[in-house]
């Protein structure tokens, strides 16, 4: 899975809205250059805060394949 994602591709993965990952980037200072949101860096963030996300729908889109 690619690394940088557009808020509608993360929020799809994390099972969120749109709205609440540009605010969450946004609270916690995780930049969104060229309409891309590193998933990884959003992902330590929120964590380093001791924010909780949200359990994925199906698969989860941080475990690596193969």
């Amino acid at each position: 899975m690619a690394v940088h994602l557009t808020p509608d591709e993360l929020s799809e993965a994390l099972g969120m809205s749109r709205q609440e990952v540009v605010k969450l980037c946004v609270q916690e200072s995780v930049p969104i250059y060229q309409g891309r949101i590193d998933r990884t860096l959003f992902v330590d963030s929120l964590s380093a805060a001791g924010r909780r996300l949200p359990d994925p729908p199906g698969v989860s889109p941080f475990e690596s394949a193969g």
